[in-house]
């Protein structure tokens, strides 16, 4: 079995979340959230269990991307006396 990166939640000792050999995905986040340096710490695993776990890294920080409205479609205008009737869904 391959070697796999591995997250765990600073100052724990289970894994948080599992990935492959070249990445691993934080999930389960709220939308803005913002997570500092340090608060995840990532790890190798030998999937093998021959050698030991590395040494565990600091994750750097980020901000959890907020989600946007989707942007309208089928815009239409029609002219108006004064001005313009606009829809789009």
């Amino acid at each position: 079995m391959a070697e796999k990166l591995v997250i765990y939640k600073k100052g724990e000792s289970t894994v948080s979340f599992t990935g492959d050999a070249d990445k691993v995905t934080i999930t389960g986040l709220a939308a803005g959230t913002v997570v500092a340096t340090g608060d995840y710490e990532l790890a190798v695993q030998d999937g093998d269990g021959v050698k030991p776990e590395s040494d565990h890294e600091p994750v750097t920080g980020f901000t959890v991307n907020v989600a946007k409205e989707a942007a309208p479609e089928n815009v239409t205008v029609t002219p108006t006396a004064d001005g313009a009737v606009v829809t789009g869904n």
